[in-house]
């Protein structure tokens, strides 16, 4: 049956035309409880794949992107300036790493805050900007719930802005791909801080969490997460022909499991675009070693069942 399918895909696209990464890294993902994955156009909103894209999941370090798109807006209002300066209060210098390491009463600009949001995903800093804001991290908590559901991230909910373990903080990987479409919308003068390969803050150089800006040609944006509750999490967009593309993965076992599995959907995806402009019809999941046309609640059955090999695809 692989071999079948790896044949038909190259026909389909010409073999010297499509480069996938090995398919076999979707697979290891199909039994990982805490994963769940979306790719849409990030134009028109069509989804390319989805699984499980509705499950409540924790977001983790995503989360900053919640709270920059925040931050945005005020920038956009002219009520916050790049140039001001964010003080560090003693709660937010207090922050679990990765942090960016500030004492009480130091302070940076908020174009460094931004970056440091972006790049070391500092959540010292995200709690001292929410302050900054709104007075209070957990104010600055609410008002994100409540421009969540603005946005039409239904399944949403945060208690603080950087991500840290809370088992109230939690998302979707489809409510993640419109807050990450709203930014790129909404945003585009502010986009490119999530393009940074490194943030340079006093004599430290922070490299970007985000490893496809440098191993994957065409992304440009967006966040990285991790805790233990959340796994690996990673919002990523990418261009190619003059498309865009935002692919979600939550849950992911390892980064490298995690960078590997957006990769590959983000691929598939430009290469169902691509053969759409041939006249052809192929789906993301055809592309990726699993189940194309299971629904949601079949393949959660099947985890729980612990089955081997899924049932015959429906024709």
């Amino acid at each position: 049956m692989k071999a079948l399918r790896d044949c038909a895909v190259a026909v389909l696209f010409g073999a010297a035309t499509l480069s996938l990464p090995a398919p076999v890294q979707a697979l290891s993902l199909f039994d990982q409880q805490k994963y769940a994955a979306f790719v849409a156009d990030a134009n028109t909103g069509e989804v390319l794949y989805s699984r499980r894209a509705d499950m409540q999941r924790f977001p983790a370090s995503i989360t900053k992107v919640m709270t920059l798109y925040m931050v945005f807006e005020q920038l956009a209002a002219g009520t916050l300036k790049l140039d001001d300066r964010v003080v560090m209060s003693r709660f937010a210098a207090g922050q679990r790493p990765s942090k960016l390491g500030l004492k009480a009463g130091e302070s940076l600009t908020v174009d460094q805050a931004i970056r440091s949001l972006a790049t070391k995903s500092a959540n010292d800093v995200s709690v001292a900007l929410a302050e900054h804001i709104a007075g209070s991290s957990e104010e600055f908590a609410r008002r994100m719930t409540l421009r969540a559901k603005q946005l039409g991230m239904s399944n949403s909910y945060f208690v603080n802005p950087n991500g840290l373990p809370d088992s109230r903080q939690v998302t979707t990987a489809r409510d993640i791909f419109i807050l990450s479409q709203a930014t790129i919308r909404s945003f585009p003068q502010y986009y490119s801080y999530y393009q940074q390969q490194q943030f340079v803050f006093g004599n430290q150089v922070l490299p970007n969490h985000n490893h496809l800006l440098r191993t994957m040609p065409g992304v440009d944006g967006i966040k990285t997460g991790f805790t233990n509750a959340a796994g690996f999490t990673l919002a990523a967009s990418a261009v190619r022909d003059g498309r865009r593309l935002i692919a979600v993965v939550l849950g992911g076992p390892s980064r490298v499991a995690r960078d590997s599995n957006v990769e590959s959907l983000l691929s598939a995806g430009f290469a169902v675009l691509s053969a759409r402009d041939r006249g052809q019809t192929v789906q993301v999941a055809d592309l990726l070693a699993e189940p194309g046309d299971l629904n949601d609640e079949t393949l959660r059955q099947l985890v729980e069942q612990g089955s081997g090999d899924p049932p015959p695809r429906r024709r």
